[in-house]
């Protein structure tokens, strides 16, 4: 999935993100506006992974949605 396609589709995905992984705030999904590697860089803040299992994580969430 390449970016522009993740922008333009990232309110629908977002309540899908908001589930997998909960302990990001509306706000923050608001600021990341589906832009992936904001995205990475939160689930790297919020949840101690490596840039490597956090864009392993969101890849794997595109590919699914």
């Amino acid at each position: 999935m390449n970016k522009d396609r993740i922008e333009g589709n990232w309110k629908e995905l977002k309540g899908k993100a908001q589930q997998q992984w909960g302990e990001l705030t509306n706000d923050e999904l608001d600021q990341i506006e589906g832009n992936r590697t904001e995205l990475v860089g939160k689930l790297q803040q919020k949840y101690g992974k490596t840039k490597d299992e956090a864009e392993r994580e969101v890849d794997d969430f595109l590919n699914k949605h």
